[in-house]
């Protein structure tokens, strides 16, 4: 998954593309120039390479500027043919891990209004750590990253494990993109693997976590540097 930051336009006459479908924009530089934090956008890709879908984050100026990385937001997951497929939902969460009640938490809805699972935020004074939950709530599988989240000239994990956490069946990586762009832009590239024979639901489930983690310990925005740990 590749991410970049970008506005969402209506249509766009000067590509082939559907309209309500996201350009292909060199990153913006507006971001850059005034500090101002614009909508993100993401590219998500098979293992061969090949985009199969697109998304977008929802959100407006106001809250992308005053609730920076802890923002709540709709992100709209969009196929080639410009139907939205996915659509994750996040709510206002508490930032912190010294308070273990309303931790971090995001939907994930397929269609779009119907719920097939949560990533909710498990509290940890040290590790950041999720549940994997299906539609009615039920736990499936358990999320754990390392101590210290810094992507410094290498990849980050956050291994994907049973419910008793004794077998790790995937992974979801920040990826290493160099020094001049983890240290110039705020565009990432994640990797998710989990096995072939999971449910498709819970596959889903999995780009909605990959999300969270972006929000949570990458995004920067303004003044404020992506997070390095569970604080």
């Amino acid at each position: 998954m590749d991410k970049q930051n970008s506005q969402m336009n209506a249509s766009h006459p000067e590509t082939n593309l559907p309209v309500g479908y996201p350009p292909q924009y060199p990153p913006t530089a507006f971001q850059v120039l005034t500090g101002f934090e614009t909508n993100n956008k993401y590219e998500i890709k098979n293992s061969f390479g090949q985009r199969v879908y697109f998304a977008a984050e929802d959100t407006d100026c106001c809250t992308r500027n005053c609730c920076g990385p802890s923002r709540p937001f709709t992100l709209r997951i969009i196929d080639n043919m410009g139907q939205e497929v996915i659509t994750l939902e996040r709510p206002l969460r508490c930032s912190s891990c010294c308070c273990p009640c309303c931790l971090q938490e995001i939907e994930i809805q397929a269609p779009p209004g119907v719920p097939i699972g949560y990533v909710i935020q498990t509290w940890h004074p040290c590790l950041p750590k999720f549940t994997i939950q299906n539609e009615k709530r039920e736990d499936v599988l358990k999320i754990s990253g390392p101590c210290v989240v810094c992507s410094c000239c290498g990849d980050v994990d956050f291994e994907i494990k049973s419910l008793d956490e004794q077998c790790v069946v995937g992974k979801i990586s920040k990826h290493w993109t160099g020094i001049l762009r983890e240290a110039f832009t705020d565009a990432d590239n994640f990797g998710i693997q989990f096995p072939l024979d999971l449910d498709v639901k819970m596959k889903a489930v999995m780009i909605g976590a990959c999300f969270l983690i972006d929000f949570m310990f990458f995004e920067s925005t303004g003044s404020q540097e992506q997070k390095s740990g569970v604080w």
